[in-house]
């Protein structure tokens, strides 16, 4: 098995190096922050990931995973490194390659012999290109070296499985050897293998996170038109996903996409393609649809409220998606500031997003540890994230608790017409406001 380095402890880099290990690699992860890296020594991930803490602790013990702040010595005996550290969004939207070539510029100084290095991260076409040319221009020795992309797929909640169980493995090179070795060390992974030129694997990435996000936002905006034409987006989507071409994923109403990938993504290939000169109308339209998908649930309720000033107002979910401790892009975020702003005195609940939580708002919002603490009088209520304990409650709890069972569902996790049947006011996402109907789990042949 390989010798192999993976740089960053991130998402991207932990998951793949701890997945490399579980099938046999001899893996080293690299950070420079000493405090990831103590805590990884004592087999916890820094991260909320299901699965991860047992793989490290397991591969730890096997002697397969080793945790380092010691680039160099780790660089210099390794036969392929992984760069898998962030590349967060600028403020114009394009993509900050600083950790990328911050990564670079030690691996050209610290190798020791020849080795291949493998882009993880998601990066704009033509960057694995111009990280090569840097490293072989800031070489300290005499040994040969070639950058390969290897974009990831995976998803925050179920990124050990993605990994491990994906249904394709994309990589991009230009040489053979560069081929073969990569070949190799997803041979354990017994995994479809597609093979293309560096720039068009760059581009794969790039356009199935696109392609996904625009899916979503179309759904949304189909979703915005149903509630004016009287039509149930479930009975609408469950109609489209019954053909194969469409397919039933990624067709869910909501407040819109969020995490660490389709904002960024989206954001970057349409400033990309704009530097190239060319627009991406439909990348374009789905970022501006997911915008204002964010206050659609703020919408429907100054419907009933003028103001949130002085409103008691409870929180259910604070992550982007349930699974994860991910903040990035949650919807959550935006719409708390602006309750904030409005004077609202907010108390939320989230199984596991909390403690990320504070670090944004510390003193404003009071946490609760169960959802029958956050709807303790509350004259409103907004879900942000479909958490099993939430879709799981027991309805007469809005009654029982809130001052005034006003709910505002955007993950739409409960029915209309059980809600309405309990004496509740409830607003979902792309539903007509009584539902005569709801044959959407129903298959007539």
């Amino acid at each position: 098995m390989a010798s192999i380095t993976v740089a960053g402890t991130g998402y991207v880099g932990l998951v793949t190096g701890v997945c490399l290990a579980e099938v046999g690699h001899r893996v080293t992860c690299v950070d420079n922050n000493e405090g990831k890296i103590n805590l990884l020594r004592q087999g916890i991930s820094p991260i909320y990931e299901p699965e991860l803490d047992k793989l490290i602790v397991k591969n730890m013990e096997k002697g397969n995973l080793t945790f380092t702040t010691d680039y160099k010595s780790s660089y210099a005996r390794s036969d392929v490194i992984f760069i898998g550290v962030g590349t967060p969004e600028n403020e114009d939207g394009s993509a900050n390659l600083t950790y990328v070539y911050a990564v670079a510029k030690e691996i050209a100084g610290s190798v020791e012999h020849d080795c291949l290095i493998v882009v993880k991260s998601t990066v704009p076409i033509g960057t694995n290109d111009r990280v090569e040319t840097y490293i072989k221009g800031h070489l300290k020795n005499n040994v040969k070296v070639e950058v390969a992309s290897n974009p990831e797929f995976l998803a925050q909640g179920t990124a050990v499985r993605d990994t491990l169980y994906a249904p394709r493995i994309v990589i991009g090179t230009e040489s053979e050897a560069a081929k073969q070795t990569l070949i190799e060390v997803y041979e354990p992974f017994k995994q479809p293998i597609l093979h293309m030129n560096r720039r068009s694997a760059e581009m794969a990435k790039y356009a199935s996170n696109d392609f996904l996000a625009l899916k979503i936002s179309f759904v949304n905006d189909i979703a915005n038109f149903c509630e004016r034409v009287g039509a149930n987006i479930e009975d609408v989507t469950n109609g489209m996903g019954y053909d194969e071409r469409i397919g039933n994923r990624f067709l869910n109403p909501g407040t819109g996409y969020g995490g660490s990938c389709f904002p960024k993504d989206t954001k970057a290939l349409h400033w990309l393609a704009e530097e190239h000169g060319y627009i991406l109308r439909t990348v374009k339209a789905a970022i501006d649809v997911n915008e204002k998908q964010k206050y659609t649930l703020i919408k429907k309720a100054r419907n009933d409220f003028q103001t949130f000033g002085g409103k008691k107002v409870a929180v259910l979910g604070l992550t982007f998606k349930p699974g994860t401790d991910d903040l990035r892009e949650a919807p959550s975020i935006p719409n708390i500031r602006l309750l904030l702003n409005e004077g609202a005195k907010i108390q939320a609940f989230d199984p596991v997003g909390i403690e990320n939580y504070k670090k944004l708002f510390p003193d404003q919002i009071v946490y609760k540890h169960s959802i029958e603490e956050a709807l303790e009088n509350a004259d409103l209520c907004f879900i942000f994230t479909e958490w099993p304990e939430i879709k799981e409650i027991d309805l007469r709890l809005f009654k029982v608790k809130m001052k005034t069972p006003y709910i505002y569902d955007g993950r739409n996790c409960f029915e209309s017409r059980d809600m309405k049947n309990k004496g509740i006011n409830y607003y979902s996402i792309g539903r007509p406001a009584i539902l005569e109907y709801g044959v959407y789990d129903k298959v007539h042949v």
